[in-house]
């Protein structure tokens, strides 16, 4: 009897030590913003967080929409980098940070971002909504519609740079983590403006030529040497918030931290946030870059259509599994019915870990195939006679 409660004993503390380790690795870091959300970028999966949907005022860390859409609209070919942009009264009226445009003023749309990205200038921001959409207004309006598209549930802007302390300009955490994702990943040339530490501007005006110096407001780059952006921002409501971008031995992180109490703080969270996710986090990637066979179709004016890989599998992990243990099986079906779409999902890449599914990627058709009508029977028939 003895024998046994020690054993059972021993055996409990044992599942105890087992479960305090693996709590123990998943624990978060110390952080002393109220709110704060860490995501992994290729895979969009979130490591921690705490109050992530918490509505806030985000201060300047709202132009990361406005770079988004500023970098979506370059990507259509209506605006270029070597456009030139001319400051209005309203957009140098604005206060808080600002590189001092004055009325009339002309700067190309790179220097802009630059000046948007690097020093978080209100007045630059205001002159490149009303360029790209006619006015402030109308451009806010491009924010929102673009917030809904992302499903940014609880995001509402009210401006373009985040100066409003109105209550209708909120977003959250994992908003911001959202919008950053989608602009890192979709234009990752904003690296070379976010990277940047101090660059020269030139003013041009009536009172003659001078000198600006830009330095960035993103004290990480100096501090954290995997930094590769992205914003800061910070207002008496909103206090001090960042959206922090990083990147180390092929993984990206993005954290963001919202409401710390003060500038050092912000950024030693975020450094936190992101030792912590390093420390924890191991990615598989699999290219998916092999051969695949023909697949038969019925019908087809083609027998067979060529197949691929809709794209590469990522699949991050936190629990320090055994990644070379993950097995991928291919999955398709005998044949598929004409007509065929170039792009349409035929089969499945299926990937497991300890016998659990862990993600897929689609198979895809490489091009189209058309259903076969009575020619084209003919034509068939004739070929194989003749073969």
């Amino acid at each position: 009897m003895k024998r046994l409660v020690r054993t059972t004993i021993c055996y409990m503390f044992s599942v105890w030590l087992a479960l305090t380790s693996v709590l123990c690795v998943q624990a978060a870091p110390d952080v002393s913003a109220p709110s704060y959300i860490l995501m992994e970028t290729s895979t969009g999966q979130i490591i921690c967080e705490q109050e992530a949907d918490v509505r806030r005022s985000p201060a300047s860390i709202t132009k990361i929409m406005t770079l988004l859409l500023i970098f979506d609209h370059l990507d259509t070919g209506r605006i270029k980098l070597e456009d030139e942009v001319i400051t209005s009264a309203h957009a140098k009226s604005m206060g808080g940070s600002q590189v001092f445009l004055e009325e009339g003023e002309v700067q190309t749309l790179e220097t802009m971002i630059k000046c948007i990205a690097v020093a978080s200038g209100n007045d630059a921001c205001v002159a490149v909504a009303e360029y790209i959409a006619g006015s402030e207004e109308e451009f806010v309006k491009l924010m929102n519609q673009k917030a809904e598209e992302l499903r940014m549930d609880n995001t509402h802007f009210v401006d373009c740079c985040g100066l409003s302390d109105s209550d209708e300009h909120y977003t959250t955490a994992r908003d911001v983590a959202i919008m950053s994702r989608e602009l890192i990943t979709k234009h990752p040339e904003v690296y070379n403006y976010t990277k940047i530490w101090m660059e020269d501007i030139t003013h041009v005006t009536r009172q003659g030529s001078t000198t600006f110096t830009l330095s960035s407001t993103n004290k990480l780059l100096k501090q954290y040497e995997w930094t590769t952006g992205l914003k800061t921002g910070s207002t008496s409501k909103a206090k001090y918030c960042l959206s922090a971008t990083a990147s180390k031995d092929g993984i990206d992180l993005i954290a963001v931290v919202m409401a710390a109490p003060d500038n050092k703080v912000r950024f030693q969270d975020a450094m936190a946030l992101l030792n912590f996710g390093y420390s924890v986090s191991n990615i598989y990637i699999d290219e998916n870059k092999e051969a695949l066979p023909a697949q038969p179709v019925k019908g087809g004016v083609e027998d067979t259509v060529n197949l691929s890989f809709a794209g590469e599998f990522r699949y991050l992990d936190t629990k320090g599994s055994n990644l070379s243990q993950i097995e991928k099986t291919i999955t398709l079906p005998e044949e598929v019915a004409a007509p065929v779409e170039e792009g349409q999902p035929v089969g499945e890449a299926v990937y497991k870990l300890d016998g659990q599914r862990i993600g897929g990627v689609s198979i895809v058709a490489a091009k189209s195939i058309d259903k076969a009508g009575y020619r084209d029977y003919v034509k068939k028939v004739l070929k194989n006679f003749l073969l």
